[in-house]
This record gives C-alpha cells, structure tokens and sequence, in this order.
C-alpha cells in the first residue's frame, strides 16, 4: 500500500519546529547500530541550518515539485516517466531535460539528494555554504516528493555504483569491502536510515509532501505513477501519453538506453559498456542486498534498520 505523507495522517510532528528548518543536535549514528569489529568511527553531533549560499542555489530554485532522495532509490526511473509523460504530452522529442524546450506548460522538477549529499560531501567550505541543501524558501513553496527504498537495497546499489560506475570515487573506497563501506560512518547504511528519519521529521507535517516507495512503484506502477503526476499538477492524465510513458520508463527499455550511449552521461550511462554492473539501471530487484552482503552483514544492516522511522513502512 502506497503511503502519502499529510498533517493529518502523521502523528507527532510538530510544525512550529519545522518551520524554522533547523535540526536539533543530531545523535551519533554509534547510538544506533553495535560498534563494528574493526572499531567505530562515530560521526561527530552537529547542529544544521537549511540555507544555500552558493552559486547552485539557483539550479535548486524555482521548481514547481522537488524530488528528494537517498542515492538509487528509483529517481531515474521516476524522472525518465515525467519526462516521457510531458515530452509526448506537449509534442517534443523525448529529452531527460526538458527544460530546455522553455515550455511553460511543463512542470519544472528539481531532482536532489540534498541533505544526504550536504553529510557525504567531504569539502567543507561546501557544507558550510550549503551547496548541496534546496533553499529553505523553495523547500516551503514547491510541492515535496520524498522519494523512499529499503535503505538495504539502496546502500548496496549506491555502494556498487560508487565502485564500479562512478570514476570520480576515490581509490581508497573503491578497494574496500561491501561489508567494511556497510558501516562507515559516512558512506553507510546508518547515515542514510538517519537521514531519511530527518527529511521525515522536517516535512512530515506539509499536507503538499508525499511519499512514493520504490517498492510500490514496482508492484503499482499505474496507481503510483498518478499519484506522482498528481504531485506536479497532472491531476487527470491522457491516457494514451501515460500508457506510453509506464512502457518507455521500464526496466528493459531504460536498459537499453543506457546501452545506446545517446543520453545524458551522469544519469544514463554505464560505466563500462561490457561491465552489467556498472549500468545506472542495474537490477531493480527488491531485497536484493541479500545477494551481496554475507549472514553478520545482513544482520548489521537489519540492526540498522531499527532506527529508521516505522512511517517508511520498511519494518518487519
């Protein structure tokens, strides 16, 4: 069952707090999840201000919906749909940018990891001005789409890309096991369980935020993929524009895009053509991490799961 976020359905949040956008100090992740055999490198309490000072604040302005996710959690998959939907809809070639067409009459989204890339991002003049976080203004504007995956999936399918796609990933983590990056303080599972709980708890209460899960895009893409173009205005949708674009955005035809090399780099192309598992679109397949992770990891990772907030709906 799909969930949607509204002030009404989530208990307990609290929208006095929220509208100031400031966190209070942030628990060590050690708090979460058992010290790991090789010793534990918590990661330091900090409080955090959502501002923008840089120059990518305007890249991260002015959209009319935000979509907002840990990394691999279905957000090509959802962009390549919108974009399909709208190309066809408004007859222009099929574009992952379709800003550039200037048509007012398709929606601009804004597609980020926000806080997820303002904790990772190892600059710190980066994080001090912000650089990775959407402005407070436009966070309380433009419609919210909190993107959602089984933070276990997620993390082996962020982990397989950062070591085999990515080339700007550096050497040292590339040469490290699934098991070790699993609990690293930075790169792992438990900062993305205590990020996702603090996107939760700053947007819970908009009635104007939901929560679309990876998982139930697979199992209901039709109900899911309305509910999405619902989000950003589409509210009775063609037919014949959104059967299309449910069969242009599956698992095999993005394949073989990204196969075709024809499209934009960073978010459709592998890392190696003849490498299965340096393509962007890789496997798709839900509880998954139990092929990549042996018994004591998988345990971890379960562990971790305790702290993830049971509004996700990922608990057993």
């Amino acid at each position: 069952m799909a969930i949607e976020i509204t002030s009404q359905s989530l208990a307990g949040a609290e929208p006095e707090e929220m509208a100031a956008y400031k966190e209070s100090r942030r628990p060590a992740i050690s708090r979460f999840l058992p010290v790991a055999k090789s010793g534990w490198r918590s990661w330091p309490t900090q409080r955090w201000t959502r501002r923008n000072f840089s120059s990518r604040a305007r890249e991260l302005s002015g959209g009319d919906a935000i979509v907002i996710s840990i990394p691999n959690s279905g957000r090509t998959w959802v962009r390549t749909f919108l974009c399909a939907y709208f190309c066809a809809r408004f007859e222009h070639p099929f574009s992952l940018h379709p800003e550039t067409y200037h048509d007012s009459r398709i929606p601009r989204i804004i597609y980020t990891h926000d806080l997820y890339e303002h904790y990772t991002k190892t600059r710190w003049w980066e994080r001090v001005r912000g650089k990775f976080l959407v402005p407070p203004g436009e966070v309380k504007r433009a419609t919210i789409i909190l993107l959602a995956r089984d933070p276990r999936d997620a993390f082996v399918s962020h982990y397989v890309e950062m070591t085999r796609r990515t080339t700007e990933t550096a050497g040292e983590l590339k040469s490290r096991a699934v098991g070790d990056v699993l609990r690293d303080p930075i790169f792992g599972i438990a900062l993305m369980i205590q990020t996702m709980n603090e996107w939760l708890k700053e947007l819970a209460w908009r009635p104007d935020c939901i929560l679309v899960r990876y998982e139930d895009l697979h199992v209901t893409p039709n109900e899911q993929f309305r509910r999405v173009l619902a989000a950003v205005g589409e509210t009775d949708p063609q037919t014949r524009h959104f059967e299309n674009a449910l069969e242009f955005s599956r698992f095999g035809n993005m394949r073989k895009m990204e196969a075709s090399l024809e499209h934009d780099r960073q978010l459709l192309q592998p890392g190696d053509v003849n490498d299965p598992e340096s393509y962007k679109v890789r496997r798709g397949k839900i509880g998954g991490y139990v092929d990549y992770l042996d018994p004591s990891d998988i345990e971890y990772a379960d562990q971790a799961m305790a702290a993830l907030d049971r509004r996700f709906g990922y608990q057993k």
